[in-house]
Formats: structure tokens, C-alpha cells, sequence
């Protein structure tokens, strides 16, 4: 069968053919492969390039890129593949070959092999695609696994064997799951029960491959469908069981809880329609987490989880830490949020004054935007009515926000005297004193008591000392 020449072919085809010539001179087959193929089926863009080479692949990625100015060379030998950085493309080489896998390690005995070997070796029938670049066949479509079918249905399934795929190489399975959910694919019957299987083989892959797989599926238009694949396939309770604790609803004298697992991923799905940034995800995906751990009964008020907020905060770092997930900024900014997620909604339900709204945005600073859009993307509920109502009770506390910075300027806001002032103008005998001083001081400005000077700031402080009995030095 002829390439109809889609639109990504027809963009590189002064390449493609320069590269299909040296394969020539070098009498080597060669095809493209892998995602660029899929994706130009899909007709989604692609910069990274994946060409299989039946010999070795770095000596024809060094001719080709030795024929290719201001082009890029480097390789690696012990995975037998090279790359070539090329204008804005990334073209990786490798050789074509089978593999052979021993039960405890997913590092294959690797040998030469055929076309046919590499692709059976590939982890999914739409990534097994492969477009001649050979000059008597240039062009054609080499699709054993018919591929082009599974992306015309929507499917994703195995090449081959569900379980050997999955076997050989567990990871697999997550991958299977986050093309299913960046694609909007549905997973193959049979290949859903390979992972369901074979899961509990997950445990021979490195915690770093796995969280780089998850994060691919928290990026995706809709992570939901990933997460519930996760779930039922059984892999999330071996990797994040924290939050299939979330799962489950239960019922006393008539009284349930809603369900946080999913109640979770609809706030998750809420974040992605308004914003891409991944540690906002996370920030959606952590602010219930304690909810397992606080939840109680209480006669006559039904089911509480006190303190989950604070609680669930302290929880980012071991789950950061156990994910192998950035241990800094990044984590510092979803504890954040987690820890306040509460207060917006909070202030909707009661009367909004102007010292609430600045102990907010203070503790929130340049966070505040991201804030919002979690406590936004929090208020979900089966009654459209009841949505409807504290989506307009929180508009008023967006509203207060914004009349109060216009106002007062408060994002990254830090008192007019620090410690180093404090210890200039007072005898201070306990170190306490300090951060005392400072945060009656923080308290008054915020409540608008003092203005937000130095000179009244010094003022007040200095009333309080004589109060406190702390001698004032000038």
C-alpha cells in the first residue's frame, strides 16, 4: 500500500529522501517508525523522528549526519542508538533487533534482527507502523499488526501477546494507559486483561519511569480516563496507594459521604480545562488526600474531616519524596495550595471582611491565581442548584479580592519592620520575643488597625513592648 502523502511526509521530504540516497550508497534498509508515524496518521505534530536501521545505526546516523550541515551527532553504545539534532528536529537511528527478556529485569538480551523483529518488539500495535525510505519501495507502509486500523477504530492493544509484551517489559502497561488517555483511545479487551495480568510486575521498573509515565497522564486532556484505568487494572494501588484510599463511600444511619476518588478526578479534570501547569494537578490531585485519615461520625453532623487541609499538607512530601517527584519549589507550591485549598470556600460561606481577604492573600502571595482556580475547580456536586450557589457566593470573594489588592498591593506582602528592626529598637531577653513582636504587629496591620508604615508600625510596637513589659532601646 502507497503513503497517501499526508502532510508531515510532504514537509520532510527533501530529508527523507537525502536519507533514503545514503541508504542507498550504503546498500542498508531503512524506515521511519514509531510515534512520528502515528502522529502523522493523526495528523498531530511531530518533531522527534525514530528511524530503524536493518545494520548498525549509529554508523548510518554518523553518515547522515556527516551529509547534513549544522546538524548534530551523538550516540550511545551501550543502547546501540544515535541521534542527530537537526534544525528543530530530533532524529534518533537504531538498529534494527529482538530481544529477549529474563523474568526478573527489563534489560533484554539484545541481538541483530529483521524489520519484522523490531516491530513485533514494539510496545503497541499503533506505534509499530513503519514507512519505507528505501528507494525502490519508498514510501510504503509496512503494518503487520494493523495498525492503521487501531488508530482508525480508537484501540490500543499489544503487537503481540498481551502478556509477553507486558511481561517483558512492565512498563508497558503504563504506557498503554497514557496513550489511551492522551489519545482519547480505548483500550483492548484483551490487552486490558494483560494488565490486569501482569501488574504486579510493575515492581521491577524504576520508580522514575513510572512517575515520568504518570505525569504524561496527568498532562493529558483528561486524566481521569488514565487514573480510572489505573484503578481498575489494579496498578494504582502498587503505585500510589494513597490515593485509592480516597475510594469508597460509606454510610451510617442513613448518612454517606460522597465518594473523594472520583469526586478528585472531576476536580483534576475541572483544573485541566483552565490550566496546563503540572504541579497545579498535582496541587488537585493531593488537596483530599488526608480526607481517608481525618474522616470521623458525628452524631447529629454526619461525616467530618477535620483538619484534612493540614494534614494532607504534611502528606506532599513523603508522596513527593516516594514519587521521586522535585523535592523544592515545585512540592513547596502544591503544599501550599493543598494546605489552603479550604479558605476561599470558607470566606464564600460566611460574610467576607477586608482582614479575611488579607490574611489570604498575604499567606497565599503569588499564588493566589492558582488558588482560586483550584478552589474553582473544587466546587463540584449532582446538584446543579447548590453549584450554582456557591459558585456565586465564591464570584463575591473574587470580587473582595480584587477590590482589596487594587487597594492595598498585598501579594508577597511583608510587614514594614522585620526582626533585625525589632532588635535595633528593643532589649530583647528571649528570642521568642522576637516573633512575637512580629506577628502582633502582622495581625494589627492585617485587621487594619495600623497603617502600613514604619513610623505608625514602630509606634504600635512600641505601646505593645510597655505592655509586655520589653524595655524599648530607642
Amino acid at each position: 500500500m502507497l503513503l497517501p502523502q499526508p502532510n508531515a511526509l510532504q514537509t520532510y521530504d527533501n530529508l527523507f529522501k537525502k536519507i533514503s540516497s545514503i541508504a542507498e550508497n550504503m546498500d542498508l534498509e531503512v524506515y521511519l517508525i514509531g510515534g512520528f508515524v502515528r502522529d502523522m496518521f493523526l495528523m498531530r505534530e511531530s518533531k522527534d523522528i525514530d528511524i530503524v536501521v536493518v545494520g548498525s545505526g549509529i554508523k548510518f546516523a554518523k553518515e547522515v549526519s556527516q551529509n547534513l550541515q549544522n546538524s548534530k551527532f551523538s550516540f550511545f553504545q551501550n543502547f546501540g542508538t544515535a541521534q542527530v539534532v537537526y534544525n528543530d528536529l530530533v532524529i534518533e537511528f537504531v538498529g534494527a533487533r529482538k530481544e529477549s527478556y529474563e523474568r526478573n529485569s527489563r534489560k533484554p538480551f539484545v541481538e541483530e534482527g529483521t524489520l519484522q523483529d523490531d516491530q513485533e518488539r514494539r510496545d503497541l500495535t499503533i506505534n509499530a507502523i513503519s514507512i519505507s525510505l528505501n528507494k525502490k519501495t519508498y514510501g510504503s507502509i509496512i503494518d503487520p499488526f494493523n495498525g492503521l486500523q487501531d488508530l482508525e477504530n480508537q484501540i490500543i492493544k499489544t503487537p503481540l501477546d498481551s502478556d509477553t509484551t507486558f511481561s517483558d517489559d512492565p512498563l508497558r502497561m503504563m504506557r498503554a494507559i497514557r496513550f489511551a488517555t492522551q489519545l482519547g483511545f480505548k483500550i483492548n479487551d484483551k490487552t486490558y486483561e494483560g494488565i490486569f495480568r501482569n501488574k504486579e510486575r510493575i515492581s521491577i521498573i524504576s520508580q522514575e519511569r513510572i512517575t515520568d509515565e504518570l505525569n504524561k497522564i496527568i498532562l493529558s486532556p483528561m486524566p481521569s480516563i488514565g487514573f480510572e484505568y489505573l484503578f481498575d487494572t489494579g496498578l494504582l494501588h502498587l503505585i500510589f496507594h494513597e490515593m485509592v484510599a480516597l475510594h469508597g463511600v460509606e454510610t451510617i444511619n442513613g448518612k454517606s459521604h460522597k465518594d473523594n476518588f472520583y469526586h478528585t478526578l472531576q476536580v483534576l479534570d475541572n483544573v485541566c480545562k483552565i490550566s496546563n501547569d503540572l504541579w497545579l494537578r498535582w496541587a488537585a490531585i493531593l488537596h483530599d488526600i488526608a480526607k481517608p485519615a481525618t474522616k470521623k461520625f458525628e452524631q447529629g453532623n454526619g461525616w467530618t474531616f477535620h483538619g484534612h487541609e493540614d494534614k494532607g499538607s504534611r502528606m506532599v512530601k513523603p508522596i513527593f519524596t516516594r514519587l521521586r517527584l522535585p523535592q523544592n519549589e515545585k512540592m513547596r507550591f502544591v503544599e501550599k495550595l493543598v494546605l489552603l485549598h479550604l479558605r476561599p470556600i470558607v470566606l464564600s460561606q460566611n460574610e467576607v471582611t477586608d482582614s479575611a481577604i488579607r490574611r489570604l492573600m498575604v499567606e497565599a502571595g503569588e499564588d493566589l491565581d492558582a488558588l482560586i482556580m483550584l478552589c474553582n475547580s473544587d466546587i463540584t456536586s449532582k446538584n446543579e442548584k447548590k453549584i450554582e450557589k456557591v459558585k456565586q457566593n465564591f464570584a463575591l470573594v473574587q470580587s473582595k479580592i480584587k477590590d482589596v489588592e487594587e487597594k492595598d498591593n498585598l501579594r508577597n506582602w511583608q510587614p514594614p519592620i522585620n526582626g533585625n528592626h525589632i532588635l535595633e529598637h528593643f532589649e530583647i531577653l528571649k528570642p521568642y520575643e522576637v516573633g512575637l513582636l512580629k506577628n502582633i504587629l502582622r495581625e494589627a496591620i492585617l485587621d487594619g488597625i495600623v497603617k502600613d508604615n514604619f513610623e505608625d508600625a514602630l509606634s504600635f510596637l512600641k505601646q505593645v513592648a510597655e505592655q509586655k513589659g520589653i524595655k524599648i532601646l530607642k
